[in-house]
């Protein structure tokens, strides 16, 4: 049976199990739905990382930060698979080596396209392009709302976690790690 129509199933199963009637009219088709709503979801594992950065990684002579702030992400936790949704900074200071803008928030997605813990998320982000790019430091900070604990448990609304990961340059050099939040936490000008 093709992957598509097993994850169909699965879901046929868990409405069933709910005490759902499939064949009413608003369920007909969710299952598909879902399926392939579960398939975009955790598309980042059929991504590579190192391929995504190294398409666009070019020499420079710049050595000062590069921060792509803001960037927004939607995820799922590993423990209840529901909506984890927030904002990743990442910066990093190059050491001969810059990369294409956009592949910063692309791989955000790989990771967040998976199912996650939102510490783990951090890590994987900062390691990728500490591997790859060999800048002097990377830093990386997350800003989340899971709705795990807003949903159901503690139902703890509009809370916030925040992780970070900080490597070379922003582990060990107070003057960069203080810059470095510095720039993220000043609010973006209105005209954006």
């Amino acid at each position: 049976m093709d992957k598509n129509l097993e994850l169909e199933k699965s879901v046929e199963n868990i409405l069933e199990l709910l005490g759902e009637d499939i064949n009413r009219e608003g369920l007909l088709k969710t299952p598909k739905r879902v399926a392939k709503s579960l398939q975009f979801l955790t598309s980042g594992y059929q991504e590579n990382p190192k391929e995504i950065l190294n398409q666009a990684l070019f020499s420079s002579s710049n050595d000062e930060m590069v921060v792509v702030r803001d960037i927004e992400f939607y995820s799922m936790c590993e423990h209840h698979i529901l909506p984890i949704i927030g904002r990743v900074h990442v910066a990093y200071i190059p050491d001969g080596k810059v990369v294409g803008l956009s592949k910063i928030p692309r791989v955000v997605n790989i990771f967040a396209r998976r199912l996650q813990i939102q510490e783990q998320m951090t890590e994987q982000i900062a390691d990728a392009i500490k591997e790859i790019i060999a800048p002097k430091g990377v830093a990386v900070v997350i800003h989340a709302r899971h709705m795990c604990m807003e949903m159901r448990g503690v139902q703890k609304i509009n809370s916030t976690t925040v992780s970070s990961a900080l490597r070379g340059l922003f582990k060990s050099d107070t003057r960069t790690r203080s810059e470095f939040y510095n720039i993220i936490n000043t609010p973006a000008p209105s005209n954006f």
